[in-house]
């Protein structure tokens, strides 16, 4: 199309052709968002097992790059191809090992301290607020305050024996007596791990093709230039989540070892139990360390009010070793987000996704930080303004994040 007016009037209809399509889909989505979420739930609940699956392969990936680099170098030159047979059946051993070993070690321990907790969990409360009475009774206020305290926690012991445990005991005594819903959803769960399973032996050992096949498939589709930029983003995605899930996995294994053989030594009740808090929450960026140090230190006062005290002093400490030894060493700077980001990741993804979206929450923000920092370069380069954005990084140099 040669006549210059000719092709402009050409893309504005191009364009208002496709400003009403994208109209029409958003008002489509946002009266039929009810019927979309539950296609997504289906489609969900019929892939669940290639979803378990991929999680795990991801997961493994690392481990199974390691077996077979191992396993490449060692086997003479005949046996090589076996080296990724050989990988891909170790990670699957080795990750089957450590959550059966990780099961064995904690779970019993684990009831064993909540059983004993319950069963002694009046007593220690009332031993607390005579402690606390005997202590700061003289203050009105502060007695007020305690028998309030002592009101609303059996209220609500007594609201969840009613609502939740007595229901939840009854729901097993259906189970075992019958075959009903449970029993189903029980099996379809096992179903869907079992075949999980599977295809993560699949993908793990065609990982290298599948990720060819994907090179192949952008490089048809997109131009040269275009094609490169997506699948550099697409290394980008993965080395940020690769590295941060990994990571920060190791860091909170490493934090809840910590902790427990802290409690040991300092002899804090429910060492157990309470090291298992504190690691698992520690998984969660930011709010983690104090969404874990909260019940911890609650369960501790209530066997021993001073005990209580010294934990928390004993955690700061430990998310101080932390935040400035461990997890530097461990993640590095794999972000590059500030504290404020960080913040608004976790509070607005763990608003959309609960707890999920709080785990994945930095990553996923870092991905979308980068894409808009790269538009907005951009922008200004083709505007011919790159000089606003080299005098933006002069003024406030970001940390690089490493390739």
């Amino acid at each position: 199309m040669k006549d210059p007016y000719k092709r402009r009037y050409f893309y504005l209809m191009i364009s208002i052709f496709g400003a009403i399509s994208l109209s029409i889909l958003v008002f489509f989505a946002l009266f039929r968002f009810q019927g979309i979420g539950d296609a997504v739930d289906k489609l969900s609940e019929v892939l669940a097992p290639f979803i378990y699956g991929g999680v795990v392969a991801y997961l493994l990936r690392p481990v199974c790059n390691f077996y077979e680099k191992v396993f490449a170098d060692i086997l003479p030159r005949k046996m090589k191809k076996l080296a990724n047979s050989i990988a891909v059946g170790l990670s699957m051993l080795t990750g089957i090992l450590v959550v059966y070993a990780l099961i064995i070690m904690i779970a019993p321990q684990l009831l064993s301290s909540i059983r004993s907790l319950w069963d002694s969990l009046p007593d220690k409360v009332n031993q607390f607020l005579a402690w606390a009475r005997a202590t700061f009774g003289a203050d009105e206020k502060l007695l007020y305050l305690f028998d309030t305290i002592s009101n609303t926690v059996y209220a609500e012991l007594d609201n969840w024996a009613d609502n939740t445990l007595i229901p939840y005991i009854s729901s097993v005594v259906s189970i075992v007596s019958g075959f009903g819903t449970s029993v189903y959803k029980l099996l379809m769960f096992l179903y869907n791990l079992l075949i999980g399973l599977i295809v993560a032996c699949y993908l793990l050992a065609s990982r290298k093709k599948f990720a060819r096949q994907s090179v192949l498939i952008v490089r048809s589709i997109l131009k040269p230039k275009w094609a490169e930029l997506f699948l550099n983003e697409v290394k980008f995605v993965d080395r940020m989540f690769g590295g941060f899930i990994d990571g920060k996995l190791l860091d909170s294994a490493i934090i809840g070892v910590l902790c427990y053989i802290g409690c040991a030594i300092f002899r804090f009740p429910n060492a157990l139990l309470i090291s298992a808090i504190v690691g698992i929450t520690n998984v969660i960026p930011f709010f983690g360390p104090f969404i874990g140090a909260v019940p911890s230190t609650l369960l501790i006062m209530i066997e021993n009010p001073i005990k209580g005290l010294w934990f928390i002093v004993f955690v700061l400490a430990l998310q101080q070793l932390d935040g400035n030894i461990i997890g530097p060493k461990i993640l590095g700077d794999r972000t590059g987000l500030s504290s404020f980001w960080v913040l608004f990741a976790i509070v607005l993804f763990g608003g959309l996704w609960g707890l999920p979206g709080m785990v994945v929450c930095v990553p996923t923000f870092a991905v979308i930080y980068d894409v808009v920092k790269k538009l907005v370069r951009r922008g200004l380069a083709r505007k011919g303004k790159i000089e606003v954005w080299e005098q933006y990084k002069a003024d406030y140099p970001d940390v690089e994040i490493p390739k």
